[in-house]
């Protein structure tokens, strides 16, 4: 399988995989109802079994953005070099940092709600 064959296929399913995880989260916020003495079964799943899938999905989908990114990295080098020039690998690593600490910030922002 050539190059090319291959970033479409992750593509097309980091499209499917995002489009369910979208559709499972709907269905958790608003579809499935919350709390004790409710029927919480949407098609014969079970609320937390949902949940369970979303949690996979969601696995695979940082799974496949990994992939995506290391099999479009001669991109990413590239336009990082034609827009930030010889900085191109601080402000890449300045990006990640970034991203993990608004993961953390929410992270924290929903343990203490």
């Amino acid at each position: 399988m050539n190059k090319n064959t291959l970033k479409y296929l992750i593509d097309v399913t980091i499209f499917i995989d995002l489009c369910s995880i979208s559709i499972i989260g709907f269905l958790l916020g608003f579809i499935i109802p919350e709390g004790k003495g409710v029927d919480k079964y949407f098609l014969s799943l079970h609320r937390h079994q949902w949940g369970d899938i979303h949690l996979y999905l969601s696995l695979f989908f940082i799974f496949l953005i990994i992939a995506h990114i290391w099999l479009n990295w001669a991109w990413v080098k590239n336009s990082s070099i034609r827009y930030f020039g010889d900085n191109w690998k601080n402000v890449l690593r300045m990006f990640s940092i970034a991203w993990f600490i608004v993961l953390f910030i929410g992270w924290i922002a929903v343990k203490l709600s």
